[in-house]
């Protein structure tokens, strides 16, 4: 048996939608014929979920056949949006199952990603990789509420970013249920929020994916994991399924990870139609989510701020998806889902209070801090300071007791009910003589949400606990700790919120790309996207959050591809996209009435729709039977993204959990991507450069009072000011090499530049360090059915950070200060895992070849 074989069988774990198939039998060190990705949806609606091709074998390397009223022999038919990637007028990268093994152990496809793709980089505000911040080309895919969304994600067709914040949960996806994901940019037919692009994520199925297999590990931080995936084929149907899960402490103090995830596919499939039942079920639950000073992880890299800070989060879907083949010209392809979303967030927080101000009528009492607050027109001093006095539920007053370091146990619940589909038409028959496909659709997504929060008095012990009994052993009696629902007399800074409210999302769509001719394609099409928020308070303290808001955009796209040969394609694009403003996002803009966020909502102004216009132009290609038989791709392309009405979290005085949002008039994001892989069949070597330079392009003055540089909490940004946490520099690298047919081994390098903090959008202070991380992987094939396999994460246990911003100075608890008021989250150590995977039968079934993945 060939190398190639081997390294195919060791490989392969689900197949993958495969194009242009080189004719011709192999052997070890003859010139590689796996196949190629070239075909990409580029629409969500026909994407996973047995919607899409399953195989197109177009024999040779040239340009895809024109369909007829009957497909050719040996020419398996495209449906919906399908393209080959030489039609595409922008980016696409994809990441298949075999990339997302190699990481399985850190049991998030996040990593993966990270590794593989140009211009992707991580913040880890949370301190646990599997709840990171994902930033494509400078815009951001958050599972924190108060980020900015900035990608669209769909998983099967459906759109996963959450209703109340746009947030996306990554680590709610079984890793090992992945068939496949495209990062896809300048397409404004994936919908809101697709500003840098989306993240299409493709799953398996029964159809695509058969055995039995299960596989376990464990490692640092005493790290237990595993999973079983099943898959079966029988007649016209098909089964799939997988759980797994996972427990570690974490690699900080009071820092555990624990998930568990469940998904399943029923499929049907007969000559001219396929119908999968898809469900999906998941829970984790995360401890110490918060960056730490630095003047404490100077003394110990594992230390943490107050705790506790818990999130619990749970989600379940039910989901539909459906293609029909009308003619052979026609296809009809759509999907209805269900979906439910639950969180709780518990966050121990400094307090920010004081002795009621001798201006007030009630000294001697708890008052909230007002530094940052401002009498409104014809206010009294007297009025002005009395707003602020701390009630309890009963409207009881509280005692203040000096040296005492109050805290707060805050907590909020989020919950939503969300439901909707899409449904597409495409038609391949020829316009005055020339191919040309054509797909039109819509889409609507509805969901209902509920957001509550509180907070209760507590004290920050010297071990920087917060609790709530009265009879604290560090300090005595404190009156008042366990007040719940504390709020201020004024409901400003603090209040309990009970909101209800509801989004209605509606797109209409058409895409079409003529072939003028077998070089040059020809894309054209637009989104018409319209949003409806309401919100309604239930509280009494914030009437103004209830309300409604209306946002409608057309978004066009014109691109064109020109295919010189195999080995060069030029593709450019003009797209524009929108985003509509969050529940959250409206709830909380107003500066006067900051949110503790996420734990409060307040009165707003309204926020505008972020709007952007995105051009993109490269080259790219392939170069068969290099060295020792292998293929080179490669890619060098430019983009630019203007925006206006761009979306920030500022901060205000005392805790820095309490923010507002604004719009600011305009941003930018640009830069350039050179990228190039190697693949023979028995080694891979990946290398790509991304320059990601994102920028203001607006002179202003924006809060960010704990800035050490700024001036009476405001800092100045003027046009050209770097955007926080994007490094400018991103390098990427890495090969897997089979030392013998049965032995694998692999490094891989990512190396960023230095990114400013958090809250010095005006570029004054020192940066966040650049730094690099080594990874190596190793697999090794015991037997046909068993596996083992080892990862060690940061070789060479350098010590950096992803994540920074700044918190206020001062004493905290007992003896322990804050005198740098920089904040940052170290990434994790040095940390080695190893496990094993096996697969049932005397003869496990194997899976069609993964193709060599044409990334660009």
């Amino acid at each position: 048996m060939s190398l190639r074989a081997l390294r195919s069988s060791l490989v392969a774990s689900a197949s993958v939608v495969a194009g242009t198939v080189l004719s011709g039998a192999v052997q070890a060190q003859q010139s590689v014929t796996l196949g190629e990705i070239s075909v990409v949806s580029t629409t969500p609606v026909g994407s996973g979920g047995g919607s899409s091709s399953q195989a197109q074998t177009f024999n040779g390397p040239g340009p895809v056949p024109p369909l007829g009223s009957v497909p050719p022999t040996g020419l398996t038919r495209l449906r919906g949006s399908e393209q080959p990637l030489y039609k595409i007028p922008s980016t696409v990268e994809s990441v298949t199952a075999s990339d997302l093994a190699i990481d399985q152990a850190n049991n998030n496809l996040v990593t993966t990603l990270a590794r593989r793709t140009p211009g992707i980089n991580i913040s880890d505000s949370q301190g646990n990789n599997n709840r990171v911040d994902v930033t494509y080309r400078g815009f951001t895919a958050s599972p924190v509420q108060g980020v900015p969304q900035g990608l669209a994600v769909y998983q099967n067709g459906v759109r996963i970013n959450e209703a109340f914040g746009d947030v996306v949960n990554f680590d709610l996806i079984p890793q090992q249920a992945i068939q496949r994901i495209d990062v896809v940019t300048g397409n404004p037919v994936f919908g809101l929020n697709a500003l840098g692009g989306a993240v299409n994520i493709q799953m398996k199925n029964g159809f695509t994916w058969q055995g039995t297999e299960i596989a376990a590990w464990g490692g640092s931080d005493a790290r237990t994991a595993g999973y079983l995936q099943y898959g079966k084929v029988a007649d016209n149907w098909s089964v799939y399924f997988t759980g797994d899960g996972l427990n570690d402490r974490g690699w900080r103090y009071e820092s555990p990870s624990t998930i568990g995830r469940l998904y399943a596919d029923l499929g049907y499939r007969s000559q001219d139609s396929e119908f999968h039942l898809i469900g999906l079920a998941a829970r984790s639950f995360y401890g110490a989510a918060a960056a730490t000073p630095v003047d404490f992880t100077h003394r110990d890299p594992r230390a943490i701020f107050t705790f506790p800070q818990t999130t619990t989060t749970e989600v379940g879907s039910l989901q539909l998806t459906g293609r029909v083949d009308i003619s052979p010209t026609w296809d009809l392809a759509g999907n209805a889902y269900f979906r439910r979303f639950s969180q709780t967030y518990v966050d121990g927080n400094d307090g920010n209070f004081e002795n009621c101000s001798t201006r007030s009528s009630f000294r001697g009492n708890l008052c909230f801090e007002d530094d940052g607050f401002s009498p409104s027109a014809g206010q009294s001093q007297l009025a002005f300071r009395n707003q602020f006095l701390i009630l309890g539920q009963q409207n009881q007053r509280i005692p203040f007791r000096a040296n005492i370091p109050y805290g707060t146990l805050d907590t909020t619940q989020t919950q939503a009910t969300g439901f909707g589909g899409s449904l597409q038409a495409s038609n391949r028959d020829q316009v005055f003589g020339l191919p040309n496909t054509f797909v039109i659709g819509g889409s609507i997504d509805t969901a209902n949400y509920s957001f509550k929060s509180s907070s209760t008095l507590g004290v920050i012990n010297p071990d920087l606990s917060i609790t709530t009994n009265p009879n604290n052993p560090y300090y005595g009696n404190i009156p008042g700790l366990g007040t719940p629902q504390l709020r201020t007399a004024g409901a400003l800074g603090i209040a309990p919120s009970s909101v209800n409210g509801s989004n209605l999302y509606m797109g209409l769509y058409t895409l079409d790309t003529l072939d003028v001719t077998d070089r040059l394609s020809l894309t054209a099409g637009a989104r018409l996207n319209f949003a409806r928020i309401q919100s309604e308070d239930l509280t009494g303290f914030s009437p103004d959050v209830t309300g409604t808001h209306y946002y409608n955009k057309i978004n066009p796209v014109a691109g064109l591809t020109y295919r010189f040969f195999d080995a060069l394609n030029l593709y450019g694009s003009y797209s524009e996209s929108n985003r509509a403003p969050t529940p959250l996002e409206l709830a909380c803009a107003n500066p006067d009435r900051p949110c503790l966020l996420p734990n409060s909502l307040v009165a707003d102004p309204p926020l505008k729709q972020v709007t952007a216009r995105t051009y993109e132009v490269g080259f790219r290609g392939q170069l068969p039977n290099t060295y020792d038989g292998g293929v080179i791709t490669y890619k060098i392309g430019a983009f630019r993204t203007d925006l206006s009405n761009d979306i920030l979290s500022l901060a205000t005085p005392g805790n820095t959990a309490r923010a507002y949002f604004v719009n600011v008039p305009s941003t930018q994001r640009q830069g350039i991507e050179v990228g190039s892989e190697y693949t023979a069949d028995y080694l891979r070597v990946y290398a790509n450069y991304a320059l990601v330079d994102a920028t203001f392009q607006f002179n202003g003055t924006l809060s960010s009072p704990n800035n050490p540089l700024a001036d009476d909490g405001a800092i100045q940004v003027r046009k050209g000011n770097i955007v926080p946490l994007v490094p400018a520099h991103q390098i990427k690298a890495g090969f897997d090499y089979f030392i013998t047919p049965d032995w694998q081994l692999g490094l891989y390098l990512q190396a960023f530049s230095s990114s400013y903090f958090r809250g010095d959008e005006s570029n004054l202070n020192r940066k966040l360090p650049a730094y690099y991380t080594l990874n190596l992987q190793t697999k090794y094939q015991v037997t046909k059915n068993l596996e083992v396999f080892g990862l060690i994460t940061n070789l060479t246990n350098n010590r950096y950070a992803t994540f920074g911003t700044f918190a206020e100075p001062g004493p905290v608890a007992g003896n322990l200060r804050i005198s740098d008021p920089r904040t940052t989250t170290l990434a994790q150590p040095f940390s080695i895992y190893a496990g094993i995977r096996y697969a049932f039968g005397a003869d496990p079934v194997p899976m069609s070849p993964e193709p060599i993945i044409r990334k660009y």
